[in-house]
């Protein structure tokens, strides 16, 4: 039994998934977005991510903290402002000694949908599937962090054979 934390960064909203992998099985147990107000500044945004993803850790207790991986795109601006609240995240992992892995956006989908150019409504209804969700998990960044959890369950078992 293994309980996964993944995190979809964002400095406005930030999604997360925690799920609960029994071999096999998996069951999503939380879900949302820890949403900044544009009108704060960068460092109080950054201290909301990181307090909410210290909260998520205290009550969740996970065993894996799985964040999909910076994807840099055309905006450099947004590409640096995503990497930190990446930063605020894998902190807070890191003061709670819970081990991080890094999914590209690809390699969640492939894992979950079984391409790598999914789109997102697919993913939100696989990632519904896949946990026996009566609905689909909204929004879209809530659904790709469970969705990056999930990727991370079904390598857990590989990764500990080789481990």
């Amino acid at each position: 039994m293994m309980v996964i934390l993944g995190i979809d960064p964002g400095v406005a909203h930030t999604g997360y998934g925690v799920v609960l992998a029994r071999g096999q099985r998996l069951a999503a147990l939380d879900g949302g977005v820890i949403a900044t107000g544009k009108e704060a500044r960068l460092e109080q945004r950054l201290a909301r991510i990181h307090a909410r993803v210290r909260d998520l850790i205290v009550t969740h207790r996970p065993r894996a903290l799985a964040v999909e991986d910076l994807f840099f795109g055309q905006n450099a601006r947004t590409a640096f402002a995503v990497g930190q609240a990446r930063g605020a995240v894998l902190l807070a992992a890191g003061l709670h000694g819970v081990p991080c892995s890094a999914y590209t956006p690809q390699a969640v989908k492939q894992a979950v949908c079984g391409s790598g150019g999914a789109a997102k409504d697919q993913v939100q209804r696989m990632v519904a599937t896949m946990l026996s969700l009566a609905e689909l998990p909204r929004p879209d960044h809530a659904a790709d962090a469970l969705a990056v959890a999930i990727c991370h369950a079904n390598g857990h078992e590989l990764r500990e054979a080789i481990a």
